[in-house]
C-alpha cells in the first residue's frame, strides 16, 4: 500500500473513501467533520441519524469506525471515525492508532483501493500533529503489513492547513516512506 500526504481539501479528493473526524453522534460538528457534512449534502445526515436509530443508539465508540455513502461528494463512502479527547482524558496513543487501523479495515472491506484520511485528533481534540502524523503514519504501515492482498493500495493523508502536511511529510520522511 502506498502512503501518502497532500495538501489540499479533503472533501474534493477523487478517490473511493474519505475518512472523517467525526465525533460519537455522527451528526456533523466543526473542523474536517462539518466540511465534510456540509460538502456531503443532507443526504449524508440522514445516513448517519439512520445508523444513529438503528445500530449505533449510544454512538460510535472512540477509536471505531463505520462507513456511509458519500452524498455529493466524489467519493463512493464516507468512514467516520471517533478519535480521542485529549481535553476529556484520553490520551493512549493505541487509541488513536485504531481509527486509522479501523478505517483501513472498514475501506478494505468495502473494496476500496484508495482512501484519504485526515488528522484524527489534532486540533480541537489536542493532540498534537505531529504525534497524530507518527501514529497515523505507523499505524498505516502496519496495517499494510498485516494485510498484505487488501484492496487498499493507497492511503492518502490529506491533512488541514501547511503546518499539518509538513508534520504528515516528516513523518513519512522519518518512516521511510517519503
Amino acid at each position: 500500500m502506498r502512503i501518502e500526504a497532500v495538501p489540499g481539501d479533503i472533501t474534493t479528493q477523487e478517490v473511493d473513501a474519505i475518512v472523517n473526524a467525526a465525533n460519537s453522534s455522527l451528526l456533523g460538528g466543526g473542523g474536517v467533520d462539518g466540511a465534510i457534512h456540509r460538502a456531503a449534502g443532507p443526504a449524508l445526515l440522514a445516513e448517519c441519524r439512520e445508523l444513529r436509530r438503528t445500530r449505533l443508539p449510544d454512538g460510535l465508540p472512540v477509536g471505531d469506525a463505520v462507513a456511509t455513502g458519500a452524498g455529493n461528494l466524489p467519493a463512493r463512502w464516507v468512514i467516520h471515525t471517533v478519535g480521542p479527547n485529549r481535553h476529556a482524558g484520553q490520551t493512549d496513543p493505541a487509541l488513536l492508532a485504531s481509527c486509522f487501523t479501523r478505517s483501513l479495515d472498514v475501506a478494505a472491506d468495502l473494496g476500496a483501493r484508495s482512501v484519504a484520511l485526515p488528522a484524527v485528533s489534532a486540533g480541537v481534540y489536542g493532540w498534537d500533529v505531529r504525534e497524530v502524523a507518527r501514529i497515523a503514519v505507523a499505524a498505516a504501515r502496519a496495517w499494510a503489513d498485516a494485510h498484505p492482498g487488501a484492496s487498499v493500495e493507497l492511503a492518502r493523508f490529506v491533512p488541514f492547513g501547511d503546518a499539518a502536511h509538513e508534520a504528515f511529510r516528516a513523518a513519512l520522511d522519518a518512516a521511510g516512506e517519503g
